[in-house]
């Protein structure tokens, strides 16, 4: 969210939600939110409480009402504010941990769901080999790939030791600026 918003020329705003947030403080940045036009993104969303997010449901509807209608005004927490149309709200969970709540019935039917998978690093790899000019991209990609894989299984677990995408993204562009100068 925060990658598309910085594309559209959008402020996005990151929220880590958790069981001390009560609808007051959800109704203060929401009306921060759209008063400024910004993007709000509650990271975690399922760990407010389900008696707050009851509550929270009814915030978000009038927003988006309000939205839907054109308005120039709308209440919220009992005061008058200007809606500024760029203004967004999204979620994101992960369901299934211990302490998650699940989501009311009216608060899922504001949201539209988007399910996030483990990205391929083996095409990714491939692909952007292809892109800095590699001319056996998929073989090279199947033996980078094997070698972070096998990196990230054996050697140490320590935090600072990163074997990931981004890790792997910047040693092929590494590959590729050191393929050009050569």
């Amino acid at each position: 969210m925060k990658d598309l918003a910085k594309g559209l020329a959008i402020r996005c705003c990151v929220t880590n939600c958790g069981d001390g947030l009560d609808y007051k403080a959800m109704g203060v940045i929401f009306s921060g939110l759209v008063q400024t036009g910004f993007w709000g993104c509650f990271d975690e969303f399922n760990r407010i409480n389900p008696e707050v997010l009851s509550v929270v449901s009814v915030q978000i509807k009038s927003i988006q009402d309000a939205l839907i209608k054109e308005k120039k005004t709308f209440e919220l927490l009992r005061k008058e504010l200007k809606v500024v149309s760029t203004v967004g709200l999204f979620i994101t969970m992960n369901p299934g941990y211990e302490g998650r709540s699940e989501l009311p019935d009216n608060l899922k039917a504001l949201f539209r769901p988007v399910t996030m998978v483990v990205p391929d690093l083996n095409m990714i790899c491939e692909n952007m080999l292809m892109s800095e000019g590699f001319n056996s991209a998929k073989a090279l990609a199947k033996k980078m790939t094997v070698l972070y894989k096998l990196s990230q299984e054996q050697l140490s677990k320590q935090y600072h030791y990163d074997f990931g995408l981004r890790a792997l993204k910047s040693v092929l562009a590494m590959a590729g600026t050191l393929k050009r100068e050569a």
